[in-house]
C-alpha cells in the first residue's frame, strides 16, 4: 500500500499559515513515509471559488517546498459524486427532507425544552408519497440526509453506536452517532455539501490517510459511517491542534491574515514559515530547518499538542535571522542582483551584512550605507565632532583589507586617548548613520578610502 495524503484546499480565498500547517503536515507525512501528495481543489462553490485563488494557493505551496504528485478539481469530478449519490439511494441511506431553517429550528429548541439531545428527529422517514408529492406541489425541493447506522431495527430509536478510531496525533477517539443528526449531503438546490465529494474522493483517490484541523473531529464518525455505506475501508484520520493569532483570533482566508502570499512578500524566507508552521504547538523545539529533509526529521504528528497554538510574527523573524544567516552567497545570487547588488563585490558585501539582516531585501539598505554612506547626518555631540574628524585626517593610505580599521582605529586610539565605546561609536555613526551594523573592518575595503573620506563631517 502506497501512502497516499491529500490537501482539499476551497480556492474562495488566499491560503494563510493556518492552512499551510494543514498542507505542511500532509507533506511531510507523505515524505517521510515515501508517500504520494494529492492537491485537491475543492470548488463546488461556484459562486465563490475563483480560479486565481486556485493558481494564487498552488504558487504558494510550490513556493514552500510543496510539490504534489498530482492535482485534481472537485468541479471536474461530478459525475464521481452523482454515482455515490444513486449508490446511497438504492441502499436506502439518502432520504430526502423538506423542513425550512425556521421549521428545524423550531424543533431543536422544543427538544431542549423537553431535555432531548439537539438531534434530527427523522420526521422525513414518516412522510408518505402522497406526502412528499404535496409538499412539492407546494413549492418545496428536498435536501437529502445520510441515515447514520445508529439504530438496530428502527430507525425511530437510536441507539449509542460507537466509532472508533486512532487518531494519527490525538490518539484513540470515540464518537457516538447516536448523539448526531442524519447529515444533509445534498442541498434542495441539488449542490453538495463538504462531506459526500470529500468522501467520494479519497475513496476514489484510495487516499490513506486524511491529516486536518481538529475542527473537523466531530465530523469524522459521521465520515467513517459513509465511508462504509459507500463500500470502502476508511481512511487512518489525524486532527491536528490549530493556529490562532497572537491574541487568540481564528484564522480566515477572507480576512487575509497571515496569508502566506504576504508573508512572501514581506520578505520572508519558504523554511522560516514552514519550520513555525509546523514545529509550533508540539513537544519539538522551533527550529528554523534548512530544508524540507531536516524538517521531516523533526516532524512528528504524535507530538503534537492538543490545545491550539499561537503564531507570534516575532518568532518568524527570529527564525527567518538564522536562515539568513546560514545563506551561501550562490543562494541569494540572484535576489541580490534584483535588487541592484552585484559585481565583483557583491559576495564580500554578502558575507558582511548577511549576519544583521532579519530579511534578504534588508540587504539593499546596507548597500546604500556602503556606497553612499549615511543617509542623514550623524548625530554627533561638538566634542565626538572635533574626535571624527581627526581621526578622518588619521586614515590610512590604500590598498585597503580587513585589517585596514584596526590599523586606522589603533592609531586614532594612540592620537586622541579615546578607547572602547567612546572609540568606535562615533566613528560608527559618521561612517553609517547607525548606532549598531556589520563589523567595520569588513565595510571600511568594501567602500574604499574615496567614499569613506567623502563622509568626513
Amino acid at each position: 500500500m502506497t501512502v497516499t495524503v491529500r490537501f482539499a484546499p476551497s480556492p474562495t480565498g488566499y491560503i494563510h499559515i493556518g492552512n499551510t500547517r494543514t498542507a505542511l503536515f500532509n507533506w511531510l507525512f507523505a515524505l517521510k513515509n515515501d508517500g504520494r501528495f494529492i492537491l485537491r481543489f475543492d470548488d463546488t462553490d461556484v459562486e465563490r471559488s475563483k480560479a486565481e485563488y486556485a493558481e494564487a494557493i498552488a504558487t504558494d505551496l510550490d513556493w514552500l517546498g510543496v510539490k504534489p504528485d498530482r492535482v485534481e478539481q472537485q468541479s471536474k469530478r461530478f459525475a464521481i459524486y452523482d454515482a455515490a449519490v444513486e449508490k446511497l439511494k438504492r441502499a436506502g441511506l439518502l432520504y430526502p427532507a423538506y423542513e425550512t431553517a425556521e421549521e428545524l429550528e423550531r424543533r431543536r429548541k422544543l427538544r431542549l425544552t423537553r431535555r432531548l439531545p439537539p438531534v434530527y428527529g427523522r420526521e422525513a422517514l414518516k412522510l408518505t408519497d402522497a406526502d412528499r408529492a404535496a409538499l412539492e406541489a407546494e413549492g418545496r425541493k428536498p435536501h437529502w440526509r445520510f441515515l447514520l447506522p445508529n439504530f438496530k431495527d428502527d430507525p425511530f430509536s437510536p441507539e449509542r453506536t460507537e466509532v472508533h478510531w486512532d487518531d494519527l496525533v490525538r490518539g484513540p477517539q470515540t464518537v457516538d452517532l447516536a448523539s448526531m443528526s442524519d447529515p444533509v449531503l445534498v442541498r434542495e438546490d441539488g449542490t453538495y455539501l463538504y462531506t459526500l465529494p470529500s468522501v467520494a474522493d479519497d475513496i476514489d483517490l484510495s487516499v490513506t490517510h486524511i491529516i486536518r484541523g481538529d475542527d473537523h473531529v466531530t465530523n469524522t464518525g459521521a465520515q467513517i459511517a459513509l465511508f462504509r455505506a459507500l463500500g470502502a475501508e476508511p481512511p487512518a484520520f489525524g486532527h491536528h491542534n490549530l493556529l490562532t493569532t497572537i491574541s487568540g483570533e481564528g484564522l480566515s482566508k477572507r480576512s487575509g491574515a497571515l496569508s502566506v502570499g504576504s508573508l512572501r512578500e514581506a520578505g520572508y524566507e519558504p523554511m522560516a514559515i514552514a519550520s513555525l508552521a509546523v514545529l509550533i504547538g508540539t513537544s519539538e523545539n522551533v527550529i528554523a530547518a534548512p530544508d524540507m529533509a531536516a524538517l521531516a526529521t523533526h516532524f512528528d504528528p504524535a507530538a503534537t499538542s492538543k490545545s491550539s497554538a499561537k503564531f507570534d510574527p516575532a518568532e518568524l523573524d527570529t527564525l527567518n535571522r538564522a536562515l539568513i544567516h546560514a545563506l551561501p552567497f550562490e543562494a541569494v545570487r540572484d535576489r541580490l542582483a534584483a535588487l541592484g547588488i552585484e559585481g565583483e563585490k557583491a559576495e564580500a558585501f554578502w558575507l558582511a551584512v548577511r549576519g544583521n539582516l532579519t530579511h534578504v531585501n534588508d540587504a539593499a539598505a546596507w548597500w546604500r550605507i556602503v556606497n553612499e554612506g549615511a543617509q542623514s547626518a550623524p548625530d554627533l555631540t561638538p566634542e565626538d565632532l572635533t574626535f571624527v574628524r581627526q581621526a578622518f585626517d588619521l586614515l590610512p593610505p590604500e590598498p585597503w583589507d580587513r585589517e585596514t580599521w584596526k590599523i586606522w582605529t589603533d592609531a586614532v586610539k594612540e592620537a586622541t586617548g579615546r578607547k572602547g565605546k567612546a572609540l568606535f561609536m562615533p566613528l560608527r555613526l559618521a561612517l553609517t548613520g547607525l548606532h549598531s551594523g556589520p563589523e567595520l573592518a569588513d565595510l571600511l575595503p568594501l567602500a574604499g578610502r574615496e567614499r569613506i573620506l567623502a563622509r568626513r563631517p
